[in-house]
């Protein structure tokens, strides 16, 4: 049985919290890869100033060199509608019939997962790993099926990224350094609200 995580989100940007947040898993859990899914369309975010899917995949791509248990899928992103989880679970359930799947999100997430499409079938397909954000209590969520990280609590979020390169001002350090030279020589960020 093959131990894969699914890290799914908009990315943008991927920055050093993502990436720490998989490592985590993957040594914790003994996990041979993880893959970092770029949505297509989140049901839960607003079109207006979010990343081309293109860009964000690019990003998402860059992000990730280096580390050989690190992918990404384009499972979401050619997908038409919206990017629900669960249709993402089962449709790499079936590609990959021999591998067990955890599904790595935010403590914040966790307290909103009830809330999710299909959230018991997400259950039935994958263990969900929690890691634990800044100021946001470990509670709330399903009893079963969720595992704790032993993680560092790192507080970057893509939005105060995106807010801080809009400014024009440097988010060295908190993206990968070719991350951080992808937005600058793009303009990702130019211009958006």
């Amino acid at each position: 049985m093959r131990r894969i995580g699914l890290f799914g989100g908009t990315f943008d940007p991927p920055h050093l919290g993502h990436l720490a947040l998989a490592e985590c898993a993957r040594d914790q859990l003994a996990l041979e890869r993880v893959l970092f899914v770029p949505a297509g369309t989140p049901p839960h975010k607003r079109r207006a100033g979010r990343s081309s899917a293109a860009r964000r995949v690019a990003m998402t791509r860059i992000a990730v060199r280096g580390n050989r248990a690190f992918r990404v899928s384009l499972v979401e992103v050619r997908r038409r509608g919206p990017s629900f989880t669960v249709d993402t679970l089962r449709e790499l359930a079936q590609r990959f019939p021999r591998s067990q799947w955890f599904l790595l999100l935010g403590a914040d997430s966790l307290a909103d997962f009830a809330n999710w499409h299909r959230p018991r079938e997400i259950l039935e397909l994958a263990t969900l790993v929690v890691a634990a954000r800044p100021g946001v209590p470990r509670r709330g969520g399903p009893r079963r099926g969720v595992r704790w990280l032993e993680n560092f609590a790192v507080d970057i979020s893509s939005s105060a990224i995106r807010a801080r390169a809009r400014a024009g001002r440097p988010v060295r350090y908190l993206v990968p350094d070719a991350v951080a030279t992808y937005i600058a020589r793009h303009r990702v960020y130019a211009g958006t609200r």
